[in-house]
């Protein structure tokens, strides 16, 4: 089992930065494949962005391509996002998780969750 903890939310004006740490406890970080996830209020979980287990290879949802970067350090047991270029329509709870499988972008392959936290961007 891991567990999941998030920081580095918070309100930012468009156009800012943001950078989401996902700090983990318990097994080995390194056999887990990482996930970003958001929700908007009145939305659905949305898929954000995924990184594999040696951090060699990432996917990232179309809608945060180029402006979103996900990394790891599994020496330091804990998954980055940094955010650029921020979009009012990026406010959202942000939330990491953790699969024992492969890298994916479907929330149910995912088995550990962190509690979220809120990114507001301001216009």
């Amino acid at each position: 089992q891991v567990q999941l903890v998030e920081s580095g939310g918070g309100l930012v004006q468009a156009g800012g930065s943001l950078r989401l740490s996902c700090a983990a406890s318990g097994r080995t970080f390194s056999s887990y494949s990482m996930g970003w996830f958001r929700q908007a209020p009145g939305k659905e979980r949305e898929f954000v962005a995924a990184i594999s287990k040696s951090g060699g290879y990432t996917h990232y949802a179309d809608s945060v391509k180029g402006r979103f970067t996900i990394s790891r350090d599994n020496a330091k047991n804990t998954m980055y996002l940094q955010m650029n270029s921020l979009k009012p329509e990026d406010t959202a709870v942000y939330a990491c998780a953790a699969d024992m499988g492969g890298i994916a972008t479907m929330s149910i392959s995912y088995d550990y969750w962190g509690q979220g936290m809120q990114v507001t961007v301001s216009s």
